[in-house]
């Protein structure tokens, strides 16, 4: 099959996909399109590395340096963002005062933005950071927040594993690349590298789960989302197959289990203590138990040194940064850090392959605290979000499960990933019942109603500011 016609195929079951899912019944403000981009450059690529297919940047200046295309397509999601926050102020304002512990973990990155080598960078990071909570927040303020969730999942499932199947199998020079380190092919798709294709298939391919088992449960004969999602998810075995990513495999295999167990008849909160503490157990186990740690790590087909991370994780540990305080948000792997690192390691890292460790140097102890107490509470809103909601908190305990075991061996912690995305939006402490809405404005038409945040208002915000 040649490319123009791989190509119009896959087009065609994109459209097919979108035309299976839609529900006419459900409505959802246009304001879902701002994060359901996000997340689609979150999981994917910058809209400049599409026009630069080099795995690894050249040198390390371009790491302070950034691309100003990037940064003004990010910047202008966030402003149409906050836009449609402001039409939905109350909700906001009412959820943010729910959220303490995010509140002073965002505010503490921002702080130590004060003692970066890199301070304007750090700013921009922390921004972009910010930029993040901001979709979480449009989604679950929206007027339906659980079909808002669902359709966010679908869109961005729904172009994203198709397309990374059709880069791999006919276009290698964007979907495939050579490993530095030892030479191999790597299958990248719509991504820079083989281990963000495994966490992009990772999330989508449990949302697609997710909604295959809620349609099993409730013996719902709607054949067209089971075909929609089934095919998803399908695709997305494949990937992860052929990405051979273990720590993506090994979380996929993690939230399916939770996703089944929780949809099982009769689980209550106390199976899902069992099943974290389970998890947390094992976690520890394979940390501080050295045969249990080889037993794992070889039953995944991975050597024990887990890819050359064991090696970088001493190497990180053993240099020279604030323990209490770190190099500041997002400032480890910059300047002379950055070189000293690359000149001993051939394949280039830029992360520490460990969220907890991560966090460790670029916040210090006390960043490693604020993210315990985000753990602890969130955990806590999680497990309420279950016992209001069965079918959205068994989403949400699924990926917060797999964020805190995705972070052993790979960095999610940070901005613009999509595992902190989805982080946040299974911690986040949202209201019981829905806020009231101002008397006055129920007669008012949806597209200048305050509380809607359609994306109506939200455009005459944007034309008043320019004009």
């Amino acid at each position: 099959m040649s490319q123009l016609i791989a190509s119009g195929v896959c087009a065609l079951g994109i459209l097919g996909l979108f035309a299976f899912e839609r529900n006419r019944k459900v409505r959802t403000s246009w304001a879902l399109w701002i994060p359901t981009i996000w997340v689609l450059i979150a999981s994917s690529r910058f809209a400049s590395q599409w026009l630069v297919t080099t795995v690894h940047p050249e040198n390390t200046q371009r790491q302070i340096d950034g691309s100003p295309f990037d940064a003004l397509i990010l910047s202008g999601l966030i402003v149409v963002a906050i836009l449609a926050l402001v039409c939905r102020q109350r909700r906001v304002m009412t959820i943010l005062r729910m959220n303490w512990p995010i509140l002073l973990f965002f505010s503490y990155c921002a702080v130590s933005v004060l003692w970066s080598d890199y301070p304007d960078v750090a700013f921009k990071r922390w921004v972009k950071t910010v930029g993040d909570l901001a979709m979480v927040l449009v989604v679950i303020t929206d007027r339906e927040p659980s079909a808002a969730i669902k359709r966010l999942l679908a869109r961005v499932g729904f172009l994203l594993i198709p397309l990374s199947v059709l880069l791999i199998e006919y276009y290698p020079g964007i979907g495939q690349a050579y490993s530095l380190e030892d030479g191999v092919t790597v299958y990248t798709g719509v991504t820079m590298n083989k281990n963000t294709l495994g966490l992009t298939c990772l999330i989508l391919g449990l949302a697609s789960l997710w909604r295959l088992v809620h349609l099993f449960r409730n013996n719902a004969h709607k054949v067209r989302q089971w075909a929609a999602h089934g095919a998803v998810l399908v695709l997305t075995l494949w990937l992860l197959y052929m990405v051979n990513s273990a720590t993506s495999l090994a979380c996929f295999l993690l939230g399916s289990a939770l996703l089944v167990a929780l949809s099982l008849p009769g689980a209550r909160p106390a199976r899902v203590h069992l099943i974290v503490m389970g998890l947390v157990s094992v976690a520890v186990l394979t940390l501080v138990l050295p045969d249990v740690y080889v037993y794992i790590v070889q039953a995944l087909g991975r050597n024990t040194t887990l890819t050359g991370r064991t090696s970088l994780w001493k190497a990180l540990l053993g240099m020279d940064t604030n323990p209490w305080f770190g190099t500041g948000f997002a400032s480890f792997w910059l300047g002379s850090r950055l070189d000293k690192l690359w000149s001993v390691f051939s394949w280039y890292p830029n992360e520490a392959h460990n969220g907890y460790l991560e966090i460790f140097l670029n916040l210090g102890w006390i960043g490693l605290v604020l993210l315990t107490v985000l753990l602890v509470t969130g955990y806590r809103n999680v497990v309420s979000a279950f016992r209001r909601d069965p079918e959205v908190g068994a989403l949400r305990l699924a990926y917060f499960a797999v964020a805190v075991a995705y972070n052993f061996t790979e960095a999610g912690f940070r901005m613009l990933d999509p595992i902190w995305i989805l982080f946040l939006f299974a911690i986040i402490a949202v209201p019981e019942a829905p806020i009231r809405r101002d008397p006055a404005n129920i007669d008012m038409p949806a597209e200048v109603d305050r509380c809607s945040g359609d994306l109506t208002a939200v455009s005459s915000h944007v034309y008043e500011g320019t004009t």
